[in-house]
C-alpha cells in the first residue's frame, strides 16, 4: 500500500487494488454501480455512505473522509467485467463515493473509467459535488452520442453558509450551478439533485425555491429532491452537526427519526407536495425534468473549461 498526503487538508489517499468493479445493486433504477474511490473527503455530515463504511466494520467518521482509499487498477478491472455482461443495463458512477472529489485531480481514474465504458458503452448516471467533472466533458459528449447519460449535481442548499457547516469541504453551490451550466452547454443531460433536504434546514419553501430558481437560471434538464436519510452509521455525525451549528433542532430531529432511517410518510408527502408546486413554478413539470429537445454539442475549447476545484 502506498499512503498520498494531500498537505494542508489533512486527507490520507490510500492506493489499494481492487477484484471487482462492478457492483450489482437491487431495488435501485440502476443494475450497477461503480465507485472508483471508498471514502469521501467532502466530509458531508449526512452522507448515507458512512454506513457503508459501517458494514465493513471501518470507522465512519476520520476513516471515512480523512482516509480515503484509491482503486488504483479499477479502470483495469473494469476492462475485464464489461464484455462479461450479457444485458447492457444502467449503471451508476459514484453511488458510495464522489468520483470527482480531489483525489480525482491527481488519480484521473474516474476519467479513465470513462474512458472504458466508451469502449464498450452502457447507459450511464453520474452523481457528483465535483466540479472537476467539467474536466471531462469530452468524454460525457462522445458517451452521450452512443447511450444515455445522465449527471446529477448534488444540490441540497444554494445558502453558502448552511453548505459550508453541512458539507465542510466540498465545492461551493455557485461553483456547482456553473458546472451544471458547463455540462448543459455541451449538451449533456445535466441537472440538480437538491438532496438530502434537511429538515428545519433547507426544506423551506425559500430554500426550495432558491434551488429551483438557480437550477432553472443554469439551465438544469433537471431539478429533483430527496429527503433526508439516517441510517446508524450517519446519526452520530448529523447530530454533532446539528448540536454546533443548530441545537435547538435536535431534540425535534431526534424525535422525528427516533425509530426510523427515514422521514414519516406525512412529511415525505408533504414535502414532494411542495416541491411539485415550486418545480411548476420554474418549469420542472414533469417530476422535476424541464421539456426540452436532446441535442449534443461539439465540447467548449479547453480554455473555456476552467473551474476552480
Amino acid at each position: 500500500m502506498f499512503y498520498h498526503i494531500q498537505m494542508g487538508s489533512g486527507v490520507a489517499y490510500r492506493e489499494v487494488t481492487t477484484k471487482r468493479a462492478l457492483t450489482r445493486v437491487q431495488g435501485m433504477p440502476f443494475a450497477w454501480s461503480l465507485n472508483p474511490y471508498s471514502g469521501c473527503s467532502h466530509a458531508c455530515t449526512y452522507c448515507y455512505a458512512r454506513e457503508y463504511h459501517a458494514l465493513k466494520g471501518r470507522d465512519t467518521g476520520a476513516g471515512f473522509d480523512r482516509d480515503v482509499e484509491v482503486k488504483i487498477n479499477f479502470a483495469e478491472v473494469l476492462r475485464r467485467e464489461l464484455p462479461r455482461l450479457r444485458v447492457r443495463e444502467t449503471v451508476a458512477l459514484g453511488t458510495a463515493t464522489d468520483p470527482y472529489q480531489p483525489a480525482e485531480a491527481r488519480y484521473r481514474i474516474t476519467r479513465k473509467t470513462l474512458e472504458v465504458l466508451f469502449g464498450c458503452p452502457l447507459p450511464l448516471v453520474i452523481v457528483t459535488k465535483g466540479t472537476l467533472i467539467v474536466r471531462d466533458i469530452d468524454l460525457l459528449v462522445r458517451l452521450s452520442r452512443v447511450v444515455d447519460v445522465r449527471v446529477c449535481v448534488s444540490i441540497g442548499t444554494v445558502s453558502r453558509e448552511v453548505a459550508l457547516a453541512s458539507e465542510p469541504d466540498a465545492p461551493e453551490p455557485s461553483a456547482r450551478l456553473e458546472a451544471v451550466r458547463r455540462l448543459r452547454a455541451a449538451g449533456i443531460d445535466a441537472g440538480v439533485l437538491c438532496a438530502p433536504v434537511l429538515p428545519g434546514i433547507s426544506d423551506s419553501d425559500g430554500s426550495l425555491e432558491a434551488v429551483a430558481l438557480a437550477a432553472a437560471e443554469h439551465d438544469a434538464a433537471f431539478c429533483r429532491t430527496r429527503p433526508l436519510k439516517l441510517d446508524p452509521a450517519v446519526r452520530p455525525h448529523y447530530f454533532a452537526f446539528l448540536e454546533e451549528h443548530h441545537p435547538t433542532l435536535v431534540r425535534p430531529t431526534t424525535a422525528a427519526f427516533a425509530d426510523r432511517v427515514n422521514p414519516t410518510r406525512s412529511y415525505v408527502e408533504q414535502l414532494e407536495a411542495r416541491v411539485a408546486r415550486i418545480s411548476r413554478k420554474y418549469g420542472f413539470a414533469d417530476h422535476g425534468e424541464r421539456p426540452r429537445s436532446r441535442t449534443i454539442a461539439p465540447p467548449p475549447p479547453p480554455a473555456q473549461l476552467k473551474l476552480a476545484i
